[in-house]
């Protein structure tokens, strides 16, 4: 992990014409009406802080939650356009400067890795921003290096022993000191005119050789800058235009069924392939059956399609004028397609279940979130590898990764001697993961990593969580009949337990830190936390809390003890 020196905080969004208007208002309101803006193009990859000291590259780090990032300073250096040592203008420069910009995948470089693992057998990267990140993220930095991965660089972090005007400068620094800055960056006075580039883009952001899903408009002056200030969250100097969703029209082919890591069957929409907002689409979540009646979504109907977020595509409208009458109602079945075992609608839910504990497509998202990063957080443990354990046979469940030998896995495709031990050496420290993550990894239904945690606290032992009664569970603050009831149906089955048995004798930690500790100083305590704090990032700050005995919630009630206040 790596601190930043300053914290990397993301922007506050508009949509419209009137969210930049407030925008402009703000400021204007603060600093007075002298003002220009830097507007530049808003790169859809993942953010990234380079720190040079004299000159030299140190650290890479991810945004990570802000504060703390992950350290990528191995498969950053493979990247060109990334300099290791900075050529300073008149070889003056910074002794210590955190250089912020964006890791991305030009188009055909994302076209053509698709294509490289569809012949692979692999599954292919959703988006080019997905494929950026894991590229980043990569355990062998032979592979990042193998892949076309670009920079753009945009923001100043912290900086020491030079000192800079206005973030213009800043950008015309970096461009004579070697780092790749975007030629679409305009630096304007009049906010119609601001106004009027970030519209002119809407339309010809498609003509990019790299996705952009909006711009960012910044007040140039840094002096303007520092009396702004910032939010708990984001700067007010600076906001993000995010595009309208683009729509495509298109035709439902056909309506498949897809089973999550609870069971959950999703109704998709097979689509007739078309391009929206940078990838071609050609499935479409439906979401549940509801979803699907209250639209009234046929196979064979017209639909228009979009991205949520420009990320996730989903069917939003159905043209009936188009019907032509062979269009075919859907119905969710009645038995698991995959599994074959019979699937349930509960009273008060939307979403259709499979019953089969040992159903295929459960096993496998299953084990991926068991290994994700908020739960056990088992690098290198991805979709791909896991579907390569399963199709060997070398595993059938979660607790078979903690009998995995280094042998049982060199020589799988793309796992050489040290990505096989880097993936032995992370399963083997999640082994130390506290209670609640390990709970929330078992993937029991309604249950997330928050609920985890407080169960966790409650019980302070799995021991004791799996011997509690209904009575016992709803007591506890936030946990409902619903989560109870998940909670004693999971526990209850045999396969449950055997699970727990197995996951216990291979040295997982079954008991909570708090449990252990004789000495809670905040028991009983409700938090709130707000800003930005100075030592420690929300998340961590919540841990320690916790750990101590303590509570924390969203928002200030008549229950909140203690208010903790950040920049």
């Amino acid at each position: 992990k790596v601190v930043h020196r300053l914290p990397m905080m993301s922007l506050a969004d508009a949509f419209d014409e009137g969210e930049l208007r407030e925008f402009h208002r703000r400021v204007t309101d603060t600093v007075g009406n002298d003002v220009e803006y830097v507007v530049e193009l808003k790169i859809d990859g993942l953010a990234v802080s380079l720190t040079y000291i004299d000159g030299l590259l140190q650290t890479a780090a991810t945004r990570g939650d802000g504060v703390v990032g992950e350290d990528v300073t191995h498969n950053v250096k493979t990247i060109r356009s990334v300099p290791l040592k900075i050529d300073f203008p008149n070889g003056k420069g910074p002794s210590i400067i955190e250089v912020r910009g964006e890791v991305y995948l030009p188009r055909d470089g994302f076209e053509k890795l698709n294509e490289e693992r569809e012949n692979m057998g692999l599954p292919v990267f959703a988006n080019p921003r997905n494929a950026a990140a894991g590229s980043l993220r990569q355990l062998d930095p032979n592979i990042t290096a193998k892949r076309p991965l670009s920079t753009f660089v945009y923001a100043l972090g912290y900086v020491e022993g030079f000192e800079f005007k206005t973030h213009y400068e800043v950008l015309e620094f970096y461009k004579s000191s070697g780092f790749r800055v975007n030629p679409h960056i305009v630096l304007l006075k009049d906010f119609g005119d601001v106004i009027e580039y970030c519209m002119n883009w809407s339309e010809k952001r498609d003509s990019l050789p790299y996705e952009i899903d909006g711009l960012v408009i910044k007040v140039n002056s840094l002096k303007h800058q520092r009396e702004l200030g910032f939010t708990s969250k984001s700067p007010r100097w600076a906001i993000a235009y995010k595009f309208p969703a683009e729509r495509k029209m298109t035709v439902v082919q056909d309506i498949i069924i897809r089973v999550g890591r609870t069971g959950v069957l999703t109704p998709t929409a097979v689509l007739t392939p078309v391009r929206v907002a940078g990838s071609v689409v050609s499935r479409a979540t439906l979401h549940n059956e509801d979803y699907v009646r209250e639209k009234d979504i046929r196979i064979g109907d017209t639909v228009v399609i979009q991205k949520a977020g420009d990320i996730i595509p989903e069917v939003v409208e159905v043209i009936k004028e188009k019907r032509s009458g062979n269009e075919r109602k859907f119905t969710m079945p009645g038995k698991c397609p995959v599994c074959g075992f019979e699937t349930v609608r509960l009273a008060g839910e939307s979403a259709y279940r499979c019953t089969g504990i040992s159903c295929p497509a459960q096993v496998a998202r299953g084990i991926i979130h068991f290994a994700s990063r908020d739960a056990l957080d088992i690098r290198g443990m991805g979709p791909s590898v896991v579907s390569m354990l399963l199709s060997n046979g070398l595993i059938k469940d979660v607790a078979d990764l903690y009998y995995l030998k280094k042998e049982d896995i060199i020589g799988l495709e793309r796992l050489g001697e040290k990505s096989a031990d880097n993936l032995i050496s992370a399963i083997e420290a999640s082994k130390e993961r506290p209670l609640g993550r390990l709970i929330y990894a078992l993937g029991i239904p309604f249950i997330g990593a928050k609920a985890a945690s407080l169960l966790s606290d409650a019980f302070g032992s799995m021991e004791k969580l799996q011997a509690a009664s209904f009575e016992d569970l709803i007591t506890i603050p936030e946990i409902g009949d619903k989560m109870a009831q998940s909670i004693l149906t999971f526990f209850a089955q045999s396969q449950t337990k055997d699970l727990i048995s197995r996951l216990k004798a291979a040295g997982l930690n079954m008991v909570s830190e708090k449990k252990q500790d004789l000495n809670w100083p905040l028991e009983n305590l409700t938090f709130v936390l707000t800003g930005t704090l100075e030592k420690y990032s929300r998340k961590k700050a919540e841990e320690i809390i916790e750990q101590m005995g303590g509570r924390v919630t969203g928002s200030v009630s008549k229950k909140t003890d203690y208010v903790i206040v950040g920049k």
